[in-house]
């Protein structure tokens, strides 16, 4: 299991639309997250600076980096475009975190 972790950006007036829009996430897209090895997946808002921490574990990473093709996820970046930051594909912006500590 790897433990990955990294940032993005909402829009500041799109806090609420973009917390909708995860507790409806479509289950095609949960499914496919697990089918290509996701796990104990999370998302925190910072609502001062409307930063998104990002958190999940997942099997391998030549596993995970091919979710970025399915169609399900492709209509899924297309689908948050309008509220947060994202480059031209309309994959989100994300900066990885190095992990420097860890506990179970």
């Amino acid at each position: 299991m790897i433990r990955k972790a990294f940032v993005m950006s909402v829009y500041p007036d799109k806090h609420k639309e973009y917390e909708k829009r995860h507790k409806e996430i479509w289950p095609e897209m949960v499914e496919t997250l697990h089918q290509y090895g996701a796990s104990n997946y999370s998302i925190f808002l910072d609502k001062e600076s409307s930063k998104l921490f990002g958190y999940v574990e997942i099997e391998d990473e030549e596993t995970w980096e091919k979710v970025a093709a399915t169609e399900v996820n492709q209509k899924w970046w297309e689908y948050m475009r309008p509220v947060m930051e994202t480059h031209s594909d309309n994959s989100p912006v994300t900066k990885t975190l190095t992990e420097v500590f860890h506990m179970d």
